[in-house]
């Protein structure tokens, strides 16, 4: 493996894509530790600064994992988030079952709070407006993926189950709609990149430039009032949100003269 002194691309954005090359043709294999930052320094011909700045660079990516002490290793699979919404109320209003044995949800807090903008624009309602916030953590058994919380109205939620610091046996809108009286018929996600707070990155266990994924989910009643507004945040690089849906037909051409009939 070799750079090009003279290519317009830095150095390490060189060794950074051969290095995704080899990781992609299955060279390394995920989990698998790469050489040394000086071994590679070596390799390439490079100070071993530049070799650094190209692990920086594939770890954002989300391509590399270093642990201290240890190496730097391929990371593993993405978490993959199919169809966010719709996924998550299920074709048949139903949890997705292979869930549980995936990903690892557990209750972190449940209380009172004052309502942050996007939540308290959701619900319509001024900034600081206290509401009812159940946040949970999910955790795969190689890392946490993802930082989450429900927001409900405090007028909605007092003397229910969901003030309670409990998880329950089914999917939280489930809970909600029996305790609410209020069914959930639609729902909005919007998305969004960010650099995380300190204490998402702390907890997501990535690097403060470490892009994360956003996500605002707001659920509608029938009336289209709001019923619950949920946050998640997921580290970027670790995360693929897919979308699939069909694609209707042409619609057939309208008759120019609809009055007239050939006989």
């Amino acid at each position: 493996m070799s750079i090009n002194p003279g290519a317009a691309e830095f150095p390490h954005r060189q060794i950074a894509s051969q290095l995704r090359e080899r990781i992609r043709r299955g060279d390394w294999q995920p989990g698998e530790r790469l050489p040394s930052i000086p071994a590679m320094a070596e390799m390439f011909g490079v100070a071993k600064q530049t070799v650094q700045r190209t692990v920086d660079q594939l770890r954002v990516e989300g391509v590399l994992i270093t642990k201290p002490g240890s190496g730097t290793y391929v990371r593993g699979t993405r978490r993959r988030l199919n169809r966010l919404s719709r996924g998550r109320y299920g074709a048949h209003r139903g949890y997705h079952a292979d869930l549980a044995a995936r990903y690892r949800q557990q209750l972190t807090g449940v209380g009172r709070e004052a309502a942050p903008p996007e939540v308290a624009d959701a619900f319509g309602v001024r900034d600081g407006t206290e509401m009812l916030v159940r946040r949970h953590v999910v955790r795969t058994d190689e890392a946490t993926v993802e930082l989450g919380a429900s927001w409900f109205r405090v007028t909605d939620a007092t003397g229910t189950p969901l003030e309670r610091m409990e998880a329950f046996g089914r999917p939280l809108y489930q809970e909600a709609e029996e305790v609410l009286g209020r069914r959930y018929t639609s729902a909005t996600d919007t998305i969004s990149a960010r650099q995380p707070s300190r204490e998402e990155a702390e907890i997501l266990q990535i690097r403060p430039d470490t892009p994360v994924l956003h996500l605002l989910h707001v659920a509608f009643d029938e009336t289209r009032k709001p019923i619950e507004v949920a946050q998640a945040t997921w580290p970027g690089p670790m995360t693929t949100l897919t979308e699939e849906y069909r694609i209707p037909a042409p619609a057939p051409e309208p008759d120019p003269d609809p009055g007239l009939a050939l006989a």
